[in-house]
């Protein structure tokens, strides 16, 4: 019985960009879901709801961005939906694949990849120390927040947004002070 090989940052590198939606998990070349208007319109929706958190200039601020790779060991090197660094810890944005931890990670879930967000992910940030980790379903129009309470996640908060009274502007850490409205990232409209 050969022993497996994992792969490294290096291997996923190695691979041309035309397999560009593809992700290093716990040292194995995964290939990602095909992006869907649903997962697209969340992860936009909620791009643009903490836009004012990127727009702020020196310790107040957030570097917030879409669809970046984070490696987080030589054979761990997950695209994320959403991820953010505070300002006051990273001054200068990141460049390139980054290895500097996120202080927020979002992800969107895809029909048939859910485990992934919701165990595999959970896990291994929790582990990173990741300090909030958020899991939203545009299928079912939930958002769970995660924070790490010592070792530990803790859920802060979850909400399903199916009719518009339940789509209310929510508050929930690290973005708790500007909050966040879900009618509108879920495209649950008035």
């Amino acid at each position: 019985m050969e022993a497996r090989k994992f792969e490294t940052v290096d291997d996923l590198l190695m691979i041309p960009s035309v397999d560009g939606r593809i992700e290093l998990i716990s040292g194995e070349i995964v290939k990602r879901p095909m992006a869907r208007f649903a997962h697209a319109q969340v992860q936009s929706g909620l791009s643009d709801e903490v836009s004012p958190f990127k727009r702020r200039k020196g310790a107040d601020g957030w570097w917030i961005v879409t669809e970046i790779s984070v490696r987080y060991s030589e054979h761990h090197c997950p695209t994320h939906d959403l991820a953010g660094w505070r300002k006051a810890r990273v001054p200068n944005p990141p460049e390139g694949v980054v290895d500097i931890l996120p202080d927020w990670v979002c992800e969107i879930t895809s029909p048939g990849h859910e485990s992934k967000d919701l165990v595999m992910h959970l896990m291994r940030l929790q582990v990173y120390q990741v300090p909030y980790y958020w899991v939203i379903s545009p299928e079912n129009k939930t958002l769970i927040a995660y924070e790490l309470a010592g070792e530990h996640y803790r859920v802060v908060f979850s909400k399903e947004c199916i009719a518009v009274e339940d789509c209310q502007r929510v508050f929930i850490p690290p973005f708790a002070e500007q909050g966040i409205d879900l009618g509108y990232v879920f495209g649950v409209l008035a």
